[in-house]
């Protein structure tokens, strides 16, 4: 690569799970498994290690808009008791997977940023 690409956002990078140095490359194969190396730009994202952070704050997050949902939709609407069995199961699903993700690769473009990737190039 001939020079640095230009500084990507890293809350535009997160959003969009793309690595954090080009903004361009896919951070994740699958779900939630990071690659190896950056497509675009040959980041090695190998050393990356999100650990249970994101985990937690999906859980503190989602778990808590789940209740509250729940509890407006019961005392506002009041539907029977199979539309919350089927609701609220599809609704954590959904953004459980999509908070990990963004969560996860926030948390890989702060490693990048502060450093923590093994990458010792200037940021």
């Amino acid at each position: 690569m001939s020079g640095d690409p230009a500084p990507v956002s890293a809350l535009s990078a997160a959003l969009r799970c793309r690595c954090p140095r080009c903004g361009e490359g896919r951070i994740f194969r699958g779900i939630l498994t990071v690659v190896a190396r950056c497509p675009s730009c040959d980041l090695d994202l190998a050393a990356e290690d999100a650990g249970d952070g994101p985990a937690a704050l999906v859980i503190l997050i989602l778990g808590a808009v789940v209740i509250v949902a729940a509890i407006l939709v019961e005392t506002k609407l009041a539907p029977p008791v199979w539309v919350h069995i089927v609701l609220w199961p599809l609704v954590a699903l959904g953004g459980t997977i999509l908070l990990q993700r963004i969560l996860k690769a926030g948390l890989i473009g702060m490693q990048y940023r502060h450093r923590l990737l093994g990458d010792e190039r200037p940021r």
